[in-house]
Order: structure tokens, then sequence, then C-alpha cells
């Protein structure tokens, strides 16, 4: 079975749905286990749509904190000890507060949890610009997988809808003959 990167199986496209269908498997199973997996698949794009929403939020906030640890650093590097920096800090969505910081050289990041571990200004650049790079890698797989999960439902949709069309043509075709034959008799 033909798979994307991350495991996502492909959706096979039925060419002839005489092939598909059979008296071991008739149409209505067939038209059922297509409908299992375009929910499968949708299931699978719910997931995907969470993480890239996760990530939309996450990734901004990492850039943001990458920035400011720069800043730190930058201010660190020169060296003048006695220098203030005046900020404002977030102490919750819409609430913010003013300080005077002396650049130290060190910086507390939140690593989640209710955790907070001090590092070196040049370590957490180091560790932030990794996160960065990793959540930036992990949209665009997402995304990659977003788009190929759409297409593989609708190969799947479509193949429900020729076994169903295909279904409905013998049908009439049934009943056709079945009407010709009344006639003759």
């Amino acid at each position: 079975m033909e798979v994307n990167p991350r495991g996502i199986p492909k959706a096979p496209f039925v060419e002839n749905v005489e092939d598909h269908v059979s008296e071991a498997e008739p149409v209505e199973i067939v038209l059922k286990k297509f409908q299992e997996a375009v929910a499968k698949y949708k299931f699978m794009e719910v997931n995907m749509l969470q993480r890239k929403r996760n990530l939309d939020a996450k990734i901004p906030e990492i850039r943001k904190t990458l920035e400011m640890v720069q800043f730190l650093q930058s201010e660190a590097e020169e060296g003048d000890e006695e220098k203030e920096i005046e900020t404002m800090y977030e102490l919750n969505d819409t609430l913010y507060a003013t300080a005077k910081i002396k650049p130290t050289g060190k910086v507390c990041l939140w690593l989640g949890a209710n955790v907070m571990l001090e590092y070196p200004v040049a370590e957490a650049a180091e560790l932030l610009t990794s996160k960065l790079e990793t959540a930036l890698k992990t949209l665009s797989n997402t995304e990659e997988d977003l788009a190929y999960l759409r297409d593989q439902i609708t190969t799947m949709e479509v193949n429900t809808a020729r076994v169903y069309n295909w279904d409905v043509k013998q049908r009439r075709l049934a009943r056709a003959k079945e009407e010709a034959a009344e006639t003759l008799d």
C-alpha cells in the first residue's frame, strides 16, 4: 500500500467499477467501505487542522521570545553594567507592567507544565532557534499532509459517486430487461 512520508495511506482510484464490485462484495459493502475510508480521512484532517492552529499560535510566540532573547544578548554583549533597560512586560492577555532591568546575561524561559528554567542568553537563543525551526518544519509537514488528505478525500468521494452511479445504471438496465421480458410474455 502506498503512503505519504508520514504514513497516511493513499486512496486507490477505482478505474473500472465492474472489477471492484463482485458477487462476494456487493455494491452496498463497497459503498460502506468507501464511506468508512472518507470518515477516517476526515478524522485525520480534523486532527491536522487542530495541529496547524496550535502551530499558527505557537510560532509567533516563539519568534517574539527569540527576538527578545537576541535583544538581551546584544545588550549583555555591550557590557555596560549600569545600563538599565526600561520595558513593558505582559502580566496577562490584556495587562502589561513597566519594569527596569539590567542585562545579566541570563534569561528564564517557560518550558511548559509550570516549569521555568534559567539559561545563559546564548543558550536560550540556540534553544529557541531550534524550537522555531522544528515548529516551522512541523507546520510545513502539516500543511503538506492536509493537502494530501484533501486529495484522498476527493478520490474516495469520486470513487463513491462512480460506484453509486454504476449501481443505479445496473438497476435501470435490470428493470428495463424485466419490463422487456414482461412485454414479450
